[in-house]
């Protein structure tokens, strides 16, 4: 049985089906079964990472699990907390979910995807076969992007001229599947980008050559960014980490490409825009909701 956290998600729900197509086992943990919406014949399990006591049952049975956290406030202790968990419940293997960069220091002195480091060393020194996923920023970030375009404005540049390796979630899903199910990765962790690296002006360009309509941008100088996150709510934790992703970013620091995806799969990663061709109706005239902040 594999157990996949973050399974509604946007690499979860990917990796479920790739998974079950392949005729494994599958079990989602969700925070409520009875909203879930998963492919057959996948089960589904109540867990939730904010009440530890709900893991064990999640775990119950389980080889090998995929860890996807995601906290309000970015730390450690959900991986910490499964971790422990799993080693009970006697899982073999985890794979886990981290981001690009992590534990590099800005030249502000800042870490990179602080709770992320705190999570791989945890699963590190946990017992368990580990392999660690490191992707780049995904294409489908860039869905934050549909109300502007479907309005007419400008979309938020928040990282200046720093081109990444936009990766589609659909890759990091089948490196993850891989990595759940065959021998070899224990011990690894993959950089994991898409075949080239772009700079936002660079993917407005492709987005509005897919729409065929003009897409623009403006640039968001780092201390509105700052000031918008904070208005919007987030935590002094959170604003803090994404600020110093989008710096490092900006620095171009994160001007990286791989062949990480390739030597696991055997296959190339996709395009940005394969992934803007597949999305491009979310970028029409029909409001699919709002971003959560509007720069």
């Amino acid at each position: 049985m594999i157990l996949v956290t973050g399974a509604t998600g946007t690499v979860g729900r990917p990796l479920l089906e790739l998974l079950s197509a392949r005729g494994e086992p599958v079990r989602a943990m969700v925070r409520n079964p009875a909203v879930a919406v998963v492919p057959p014949p996948v089960e589904v399990v109540r867990g939730d990472f904010d009440a530890s006591a709900s893991l064990p049952g999640a775990l119950a049975g389980v080889s090998a699990a995929f860890l996807l956290t995601a906290p309000s406030t970015p730390n450690g202790d959900h991986d910490a907390a499964f971790v422990a968990a799993a080693r009970q419940a006697g899982v073999e293997r985890i794979v886990k979910l981290s981001a690009i960069g992590t534990g590099a220091v800005t030249p502000e002195g800042e870490v990179i995807g602080s709770q992320h480091a705190d999570g791989e060393r945890v699963l590190r020194e946990g017992g368990v076969e580990w392999t660690i996923l490191r992707p780049s920023v995904f294409a489908s970030n860039t869905l934050s992007w549909a109300d502007a375009i479907r309005h007419g404005r400008p979309v938020a540049n928040l990282t200046g001229a720093g081109r990444q390796g936009v990766i589609h979630p659909r890759d990091i899903a089948s490196v993850a599947a891989t990595a759940l199910t065959a021998d070899g990765h224990t011990g690894r962790v993959y950089t994991l980008t898409g075949p080239e690296s772009l700079s936002v002006p660079e993917q407005v360009t492709i987005l509005g050559e897919v729409l065929g309509r003009p897409v623009t941008y403006t640039d968001i100088d780092p201390r509105t960014i700052r000031a918008q996150l904070a208005g919007s709510g987030m935590t002094d934790a959170a604003v803090r980490i994404m600020v110093n992703g989008l710096s490092y970013a900006r620095s171009g620091r994160n001007d990286t490409v791989t062949s990480d995806v390739y030597a696991v799969t055997g296959r190339s990663p996709m395009t940005y825009r394969s992934w803007a061709e597949e999305h491009r109706t979310w970028f029409g005239t029909q409001a699919r909701g709002s971003d959560a902040v509007r720069w």
